[in-house]
């Protein structure tokens, strides 16, 4: 039976290793959260890890073995499933008294839960036996959060038994992931991001587990990340016409975020989410419609009504005030918050220096790299020792990486099979190539900068301090990448899990930054920069496509930056001092973007800005 959530917020997917294990900490206090299943070598190495520390058989399953990657994530989501029903069992069990799990569980919750308030009366009773009464009424509610799984489509190796041969059917890697969820014990959603992989749509189409049971619920679900409405209503219809219901979409700011950033064309958050919520009961319509019809055909019943579409929200939030308007005015079911919880060592899996060197980090260490060997904008910290290793590999005349996990090829420029950007062999290719231009020396050297500054992420977000050392991949990029929201330049000090859920909720406060703007303003800052940038690149090399884009990008920020001067009355709930401060810091935005030329295609001198 589906987990209900007794949070109001999730742990989005952070990196490969940070959240692998996130829900053997947090499940069992009901918060739910989402593993990676990109990496298969690390989640086998999870699997004896925790088979290990749990006293739980452990078999290895070898990279040898017929469909290898969908047996190892089968078995490791299988094993968390196991324990966190172990732990959830154990806490319910446990007694209530101070510094005890079950506690520890309903503390967190939120003040207006109705959980919570069943236990304030157990804390306010005083008779034994209607206390008895009360504790077993709590302990039979105790749920442990969702176990969910993210799958970044886009990451869709094809794979074939030896070089040049034919692909082995349903092999490639996302599809094999997929497989190894569905034949997973979870009963949880697949979280689906960067868009639309018809290869992998077209299997799930396949697999009976997204079809609706007896009862009308699913034993898998599927849960949409997107930027805007659009791509909700894309991936939802092809979806649906084959009988697969979306059973929740997580908007996500295309800048504001951790991970790889995936700007919109310039449309914000705010005007995101007023069309989600204008147009909620439209999209849930239409995308009844054709599951229905599409159930018909497969000869199963369809539900008179729509089923439920939970529409969350993440990127970029901070404060409590900020979760609960995003919640109350646009209706949104739910809030992420992802990149403080690498602060939190109860949640998260990071080595100690990186966490001390995010709590440390202001707001500019934060950036948006070209990092990603994928060519996808990157959101990065300066300072990280894969930063350090990549510089020191370029001085010692060996740059790029030597790619053992393959998880990112994606280059054919030199090879007739996919390698990757930050490998070593296309680095030494690419380099080659680029000093034998007939350019000036300053061209010669941006452009090989520009090459070696791609990460091996493969290895850089999959580094586990669980683990210990020495294994052949570790020694291979003994560094770790780590990719946080630009928001999290306001956090500045490690926290407890009890202290994060606090500050979530509005108990206390983490932030000690007293200047941090409100989030939509931070991503319209984000949205201003990245054009400015986009314009700095097309300096004398412009086409009209790209001025179209550009002009249109201007263009939705405009539009924007007008939508925020009419919400600004409506955040009822915030000081006048407040709200005046986000009208003068949206004026001087708007200046700012004013003095944005959009060059003319085929112009060599341009001037980006009216001094």
């Amino acid at each position: 039976m589906q987990n209900q959530s007794v949070h109001s917020f999730h742990i989005p997917v952070l990196g490969l290793a940070f959240s692998v294990d996130t829900p053997l900490r947090v499940a069992r206090y009901g918060i739910a959260s989402v593993i990676s299943i990109v990496d298969d070598i690390l989640i086998e190495r999870m699997r004896e890890h925790y088979s290990n520390l749990h006293g739980k058989p452990y078999t290895a399953i070898d990279q040898k073995q017929e469909d290898h990657r969908a047996r190892r994530i089968t078995a490791y989501l299988n094993l968390v499933n196991q324990i966190v029903r172990e732990q959830r069992a154990k806490l319910a069990a446990s007694p209530f008294e101070r510094g005890s799990d079950i506690v520890k569980y309903f503390e967190m919750l939120a003040e207006r839960s109705p959980l919570k308030a069943l236990y304030r009366r157990l804390t306010d009773a005083r008779d034994a036996h209607h206390r008895a009464k009360l504790e077993n009424e709590l302990r039979a509610l105790i749920v442990p959060g969702a176990i969910d799984v993210n799958i970044m489509t886009k990451l869709d190796k094809v794979n074939r038994p030896s070089p040049g041969s034919e692909p082995l059917p349903d092999s490639s890697d996302a599809v094999a992931a997929l497989r190894g969820f569905v034949r997973s014990e979870l009963n949880s959603s697949v979280v689906l991001s960067a868009g639309l992989n018809p290869r992998l749509f077209n299997y799930m189409g396949r697999c009976p587990e997204f079809l609706p049971g007896p009862d009308g619920t699913s034993v898998k679900r599927v849960t949409l990340k997107v930027s805007d409405y659009r791509s909700a209503l894309l991936q939802g219809r092809i979806l649906a016409k084959k009988g697969i219901w979306i059973s929740e979409i997580r908007i996500e700011s295309g800048l504001n975020c951790g991970g790889h950033a995936f700007a919109t064309e310039g449309v914000l958050l705010g005007p995101i989410l007023q069309e989600f919520k204008e147009g909620r009961n439209a999209l849930t319509s239409e995308l009844h419609a054709l599951y229905c019809t599409a159930l018909r055909e497969r000869g199963r019943n369809a539900p008179v009504e729509p089923r439920p579409v939970r529409i969350t929200v993440q990127g970029g939030i901070g404060t409590a005030a900020e979760d609960e308007f995003l919640r109350e005015f646009y209706e949104m079911d739910g809030t992420g918050w992802g990149s403080p919880f690498l602060l939190v060592p109860e949640a998260t899996n990071v080595e100690e220096q990186t966490r001390a060197r995010l709590a440390a980090a202001g707001k500019e260490d934060f950036y948006i790299s070209d990092a990603s060997p994928l060519g996808i904008a990157f959101n990065n910290l300066r300072g990280t020792s894969s930063e350090e290793l990549i510089r020191r590999r370029v001085d010692e005349g060996r740059p790029g990486s030597p790619c053992i996990k393959k998880y990112l090829v994606s280059n054919t420029e030199f090879t007739k099979e996919p390698i990757c950007t930050a490998s070593r062999q296309y680095q030494a290719l690419k380099i080659e190539q680029i000093q034998g231009l007939d350019l000036p020396a300053e061209d010669i050297e941006r452009r090989i900068r520009k090459v070696v500054d791609k990460a091996c992420l493969c290895e850089g977000l999959a580094l586990s301090p669980g683990l210990g050392d020495g294994t052949e991949d570790t020694r291979a990029c003994p560094a770790v990448a780590v990719c946080p929201g630009p928001n999290l330049a306001y956090f500045s000090r490690i926290a407890t899990l009890e202290d994060m859920v606090g500050h979530i909720y509005g108990r206390i406060q983490l932030m000690t930054a007293s200047d941090r703007p409100n989030l939509f303003i931070n991503e319209l800052r984000l949205y201003v920069d990245y054009l400015k940038n986009e314009i700095g690149k097309k300096l004398g090399s412009l086409t009209a496509n790209e001025q179209r884009y550009l002009t249109t990008f201007r263009g939705n920020l405009q539009e924007g930056i007008e939508y925020y001067r009419s919400l600004v009355p409506r955040m009822v709930k915030e000081t006048e001092r407040y709200r005046e401060i986000i009208r003068m810091q949206l004026q001087e935005l708007e200046l700012e973007l004013q003095k944005q030329i959009i060059p003319s295609p085929g112009m060599e001198c341009l001037v980006t800005e009216i001094v």
